[in-house]
C-alpha cells in the first residue's frame, strides 16, 4: 500500500505583525488552500490544527477554533501541539486519517500571533518545566541559546562570522522574490556584521523575528485526487516527528542533562540528523535525490548544521556550501529558496505547514522568481522543543 498523500490545496496569510486574531490568519490560509485545491469547506471531512499556545483559550483546541471560523459543517477536528514542530504533526496526522479510511480530504492549519521580541515560556512557577527552568537557573533565551551553537561550529569547524552572513544573505535575496515574507529587501554582508551584537557571535540579522502568520494545506487520497482528474499531484511520501535517543553528548535546550554515557555509548548521530534520517527511510530516498529543502533556520549558523544533518555534506562542511553558493537559488541544492524564517519570522504551528507548501509550489513549477528549475524531490527539516522532529518528503 502507497502511503503517498495528494497536496490538492496550498495557501498561506502573509507573514508580518499585523496586531490581529491568529484566528483570522488561520482562517485566510485555509481559505486560499481550499481555492487552490477547486474544493469547498463543505468538501471537506476533516480538520487538523496546529495550536499556539500564546493566543489565548481558542489557541488549545486550534482545530476546532478554525472549524467554527470557516463555519461548523461536521467535519471531524483534531488539534495537535508540538511547538515549531506542530505543523509537521498535525499533517502527520491528516495523512493517517487519509490512509486508514476515515476521510478523502483533510485541511491542515497553523497560525499565530506572536509576541514581540523572543519567546519565552508562559508565566508562572513551573519547576517541573524544562523549558521554564532553562530561563530561570541559565538565563538561556532563545538567542543565547543560538550563540551557544554558533561558537560551538567556531570551535569545531573554524566557522566565522562572515560565514553565517553569507546565509543571511542568500535567504534575504531569496525571500525578497516571496509576497509572503515579512522582510522583502535584499541585505549585504557588511550590513549584517554592521547590524547589533545580540548573543556574541550573532548579530540581529544572523537571528529570525517573532512574527504572525498563517498557513494551510489541502491533503486527499490518491483515489480523490485521479477522481477529480488530478493524475500527477505533488504528493507527501514521509513524516518524520522522531524523538532523540539517550544518551545524548550535544544538548538541546531547553534540555540542560542527559542520563550517563558510561553504560550506553553514545549514538553515532545527532538528533537533528536522526529525524532526516527516519524521513529518507520511510520515503525511500536519500540526499542524492533532492533538489531543494527548506530548513528551520532559527539562527544563520543553525542553517548551516542543517546542510550536515540533511546530509548535504559531511560534518564540519556546512560552511563551504555558502560559500561555494551550493545552497543558493541556482545552487546545486537550493536551501530555504522561500527565503526560510530569516526572511519570515517565527509563527510557530505555520512554519512547518509553510515550508510543505514551498515545497508544493517549487515542484508545480509556480514559484515564479525564485523556482528552482526541473524541482521533483523536497524535504523540510524542523524541530520543536521537547524532542519534537518534523520532516516532510515531498515529490513530484
Amino acid at each position: 500500500m502507497s502511503a503517498d498523500v495528494a497536496v490538492l490545496g496550498a495557501g498561506m496569510h502573509p507573514w508580518g505583525k499585523w496586531g490581529r486574531s491568529f484566528v483570522e490568519y488561520g482562517r485566510a490560509a485555509a481559505v486560499a488552500a481550499l481555492a487552490d485545491a477547486g474544493l469547498e469547506w463543505t468538501d471537506v471531512r476533516s480538520i487538523v490544527g496546529a495550536d499556539t499556545v500564546r493566543s489565548g483559550y481558542p489557541g488549545y483546541v486550534a482545530g476546532a477554533t478554525f472549524a467554527q471560523a470557516l463555519g461548523w459543517q461536521g467535519a471531524r477536528v483534531t488539534s495537535v501541539y508540538a511547538a515549531c514542530a506542530s505543523g509537521a504533526q498535525a499533517i502527520g496526522a491528516a495523512r493517517a486519517q487519509i490512509l486508514a479510511g476515515l476521510a478523502d480530504v483533510v485541511l491542515v492549519v497553523g497560525a499565530d500571533a506572536a509576541p514581540k521580541g523572543f519567546f519565552a515560556p508562559a508565566g508562572g512557577e513551573r519547576p517541573d518545566d524544562p523549558d521554564w527552568l532553562r530561563f530561570r537557573l541559565l538565563g538561556a533565551t532563545n538567542p543565547a541559546y543560538f550563540a551557544l551553537y554558533a561558537r560551538r561550529r567556531m570551535a569545531l569547524y573554524g566557522d566565522t562570522g562572515e560565514d553565517f552572513a553569507l546565509v543571511k544573505v542568500k535567504n534575504a535575496a531569496a525571500g525578497a522574490l516571496n509576497p509572503n515574507a515579512r522582510y522583502r529587501k535584499e541585505v549585504t554582508a557588511e550590513e549584517v556584521a554592521a547590524s547589533a551584537v545580540v548573543a556574541d557571535p550573532l548579530r540581529l540579522l544572523d537571528i529570525c523575528a517573532t512574527s504572525d502568520g498563517g498557513a494551510a494545506l489541502v491533503l486527499s487520497s490518491m483515489g480523490f485526487a485521479r477522481a477529480r482528474g488530478i493524475t500527477e499531484p505533488v504528493r507527501i511520501r514521509a513524516v518524520s516527528t522522531v524523538t532523540p535517543t539517550y544518551p545524548r553528548t550535544v544538548l538541546d535546550l531547553p534540555d540542560i542533562a542527559t542520563d550517563s554515557t558510561v553504560a550506553v555509548s553514545p549514538s553515532g548521530e545527532s538528533f537533528r540528523a536522526s529525524i532526516a534520517r527516519a524521513a529518507y527511510e520511510e520515503a525511500g530516498i536519500g540526499p542524492g535525490d533532492l533538489s531543494l529543502a527548506e530548513v528551520y533556520d532559527l539562527s544563520t549558523a543553525l542553517e548551516l548544521q542543517w546542510y550536515e544533518d540533511i546530509g548535504l555534506c559531511g560534518e564540519g562542511e556546512g560552511a563551504k556550501l555558502v560559500r561555494d553558493g551550493a545552497t543558493a537559488l541556482g545552487g546545486r541544492v537550493p536551501v530555504n529558496a522561500s527565503g526560510g524564517l530569516a526572511s519570515f519570522g517565527e509563527a510557530v504551528p505555520a512554519q512547518a505547514i509553510a515550508q510543505v507548501c514551498e515545497l508544493t509550489w517549487q515542484l508545480r513549477g509556480t514559484a515564479g522568481a525564485r523556482q528552482v528549475p526541473g524541482a521533483r524531490v523536497g524535504i523540510t527539516a524542523n524541530q520543536g522543543l521537547f524532542g519534537h522532529g518534523s520532516a516532510v518528503v515531498a515529490v513530484r
